[in-house]
């Protein structure tokens, strides 16, 4: 592959993991440090660990706000620190990577929460709006995923 479209796909895979970091943190760090092929079976166990912690998470009546400035800037942290993780790829810098995660993750957060505010408002109960979100968040984690199998 060459080395320019090599680098498009890890910005593109930084950008797509960001999303999916506003939808579950965990998810594009996960994904990007599972995908860089260095991993113990216990660090992989330990991060699966800490996304399916989270998805459970969301779930319960005590999570906080996605749009509160805490919880926002730790989705986009976590999608910037995905565009990090990955910008050793192929010459691909890292400061691009993590700015394109970081934009991924905030669209990411607020799609959310857009689409949980319309499933609320429709007065339908929210556990199903939260496992199509939880749908969306893994399915573009698996995306990211596929984008980064052809840099390595």
């Amino acid at each position: 592959m060459r080395q320019g479209t090599a680098r498009r796909q890890v910005q593109l895979a930084s950008a797509v993991l960001g999303a999916a970091s506003g939808g579950r943190s965990t998810l594009g760090p996960v994904v990007a440090r599972m995908a860089s092929g260095s991993r113990s079976r216990a660090a992989s166990l330990a991060a699966l660990g800490s996304v399916a912690a989270e998805l459970v998470g969301d779930k319960l009546p005590v999570a906080p706000n996605r749009l509160k400035p805490a919880p926002l800037s730790g989705r986009v942290f976590a999608g910037a620190a995905t565009g990090v993780l990955l910008g050793g790829r192929q010459g691909a810098g890292r400061l691009v990577p993590a700015a394109l995660g970081a934009g991924g993750a905030l669209a990411g957060s607020l799609a959310g929460a857009a689409w949980r505010g319309a499933w609320a408002r429709s007065g339908k109960p929210d556990l199903p709006a939260a496992l199509v979100e939880d749908a969306a968040a893994v399915g573009l984690a698996y995306a990211g995923y596929r984008l980064l199998r052809g840099t390595a």
